[in-house]
């Protein structure tokens, strides 16, 4: 079985983790499958790692939170927002626009820490400051548009009384243990904001397919009754219109790698800034993560090294927030940039619209109308659309890039000084004993609180001493690849949009070119070529008329 093959005994699993091997080095993750009835409806929900793992899990999580369209946050009502919890929350989840529900697990047991479970007043009392901790914390991940939406994203409950009531029953209301309340909120975030967004693309795309289908054929239906020459003269005198296309999309195409090169300097710039900055603050940032001193725990080999580990981990939690704190601004100047190029896109996509409307009455000789309860939007030329709102998606993880590019790896830094100077030498700087065997003895007796504080300190000025000979190596060579990173967005954005224009310019040419073909190979009968068109017109607007109901009905039936 899953579970016979993949579980470890504990001794083996702390052998691993010493050894910094992986278990199951072959398994990237695992899927179960179960008739629950959310996952029905197509959802998929991830476990994911946390964030203090390892690098490549780092980057994996990242990923999932960037990428979902929403996050469960478990938390425990017996241990309210612990320091790691909070750190998390702001490095990583504060000002992303993510949406986010908290789940306060083991809500039971609250009751149960009290000197006298059956008083409902200390109860109460227990519960209300417990509610206020949480909301202190939580409520600035609760904010949307101005609307404090705390009661629908924050949920009071009990897991185990949950599983204790399905073991018995699996049909048994599961009132009481909140999920009743969650799983109400969830579905109608899920409704009303997932599912009306994929709705109103599917309405857009159907209203766009519509109307390119009205247009060509009001294009086409004139041209049927010119003879040959005639067309011929007609196609070649928008000619130049088409080379004013051309020249709309180059126009586009030279603004976008201008803001692609102005970004991707400026980003990886307020990288190399950012690093080599770390060093002036590092002293009282580090303080929070250092792990805790315990000076007569170095007697102990074993000890003393599970300390050296202790040490790797909370740098490497200092770097993972450090580098996330800069993504955000990193973020914030990508979003300005597309959303520059997104107004572009509309303005260039006007007069792309006017070349065409100009193509068509040139080879018409009468003006193609849109259909007339479309919006502007709607009618505007697909390309232009795309890139007009592509922005939202044109981010990376940035914090990612800049840990794993040009192979530069965060974790040789490790703090070289406990190879260097070494623990002992730290406790002997604020001691003054040197620690040989009768040093030891000394210092057992010898080291108090005062020195203790002192020793953490000399040890973040020890590793800071350290870390600064490395900065401007990091900022050098990360400067590069984030540089890269940044102009590969541009670049893919850019190749995008090319693309999607040149597509729509030859749709426009391979049209012509069809009904020239036509003309030439034989005799076109007007009346059933004309019945062939309003047919496929009315078919494809009876369809887009089918997605507008559904819209609307849903939108309707939310309302």
């Amino acid at each position: 079985t899953f579970r016979h093959r993949y579980t470890i005994d504990p001794a083996e699993a702390k052998r691993l983790e010493q050894q910094k091997k992986l278990a199951f080095p072959n398994v990237s993750h695992a899927v179960v499958e179960y008739p629950l009835p959310l996952l029905e409806k197509g959802i998929e929900i991830v476990d994911s790692p946390g964030l203090n793992d390892t690098e490549a899990r780092n980057e994996l999580s990242l990923g999932y939170i960037n990428n979902c369209h929403a996050i469960l946050f478990v938390l425990r009502a017996t241990q309210p927002c612990t320091l790691g919890e909070r750190r998390y929350l702001e490095n990583y989840l504060k000002d992303r626009g993510l949406t986010v529900f908290f789940l306060i697990n083991a809500w039971d047991q609250i009751r149960e820490s009290l000197i006298d479970p059956d008083d409902t007043e200390e109860l109460e009392e227990a519960e209300d400051r417990l509610r206020r901790v949480f909301q202190a914390n939580l409520a600035d991940y609760c904010q949307v548009d101005g609307y404090d939406i705390y009661d629908e994203r924050v949920f009071e409950i009990s897991a185990i009384n949950a599983l204790r009531k399905r073991v018995k029953n699996p049909d048994v209301s599961l009132d009481g243990t909140g999920f009743p309340e969650f799983m109400g909120a969830l579905n109608t975030f899920l409704t009303k904001e997932r599912a009306i967004s994929e709705l109103r693309q599917a309405r857009t795309l159907a209203r766009q397919g519509s109307n390119h289908v009205h247009e060509a054929i009001e294009r086409r239906i004139p041209l049927l009754e010119q003879d040959l020459n005639e067309l011929k003269e007609r196609i070649n005198s928008v000619e130049p219109e088409f080379n004013k296309l051309k020249d709309i999309g180059e126009q586009f195409k030279d603004e976008i790698k201008t803001v692609r090169d102005s970004k991707a300097k400026a980003i990886a710039d307020s990288f190399r800034t950012y690093v080599l900055n770390l060093g002036n603050t590092f002293e009282s940032d580090f303080l929070h993560y250092q792990p805790e001193l315990r000076f007569m725990d170095f007697l102990s080999t074993g000890k003393r090294e599970a300390f050296e580990s202790e040490l790797r981990q909370a740098f490497e939690r200092y770097i993972n927030d450090k580098l996330s704190e800069w993504s955000k601004t990193a973020e914030k100047e990508m979003d300005a940039a597309f959303a520059q190029l997104s107004r572009s896109a509309v303005t260039y996509g006007a007069s792309y619209t006017k070349v065409t409307d100009k193509i068509n009455q040139k080879l018409t000789g009468q003006t193609v109308r849109p259909v007339s309860n479309y919006t502007t939007e709607d009618n505007a030329p697909a390309w232009a659309k795309w890139a007009a709102g592509l922005f939202s998606l044109a981010r990376g993880n940035l914090a990612g890039v800049a840990m794993a590019g040009a192979g530069f790896d965060w974790k040789n830094i490790v703090l070289n000084f406990i190879t260097v100077m070494g623990i002992g030498g730290i406790i002997s700087v604020v001691s003054g004993i040197t620690l040989g065997p009768v040093g030891l003895a000394l210092l057992g007796l010898g080291v108090g609180v005062v020195q203790a504080d002192q020793a953490r300190k000399e040890l973040v000025k020890a590793a800071r001493k350290e870390l600064v000979k490395y900065l401007p190596e990091v900022a050098q060579e990360q400067w590069q690849p984030i540089y890269d990173a940044i102009k590969e967005c541009f670049d893919m954005y850019e190749q995008e949009v090319t693309e999607r224009m040149d597509d729509d310019i030859k749709a426009r040419k391979a049209e012509l070119d069809n009904l020239m073909k036509q003309k030439e190979s034989h005799e076109i009968n007007r009346e059933q070529e004309l019945a062939r068109l309003k047919q496929l017109e009315a078919d494809v607007a009876s369809q887009a008329e089918k997605v507008e109901s559904t819209y609307q009905n849903f939108v309707n039936a939310i309302a």
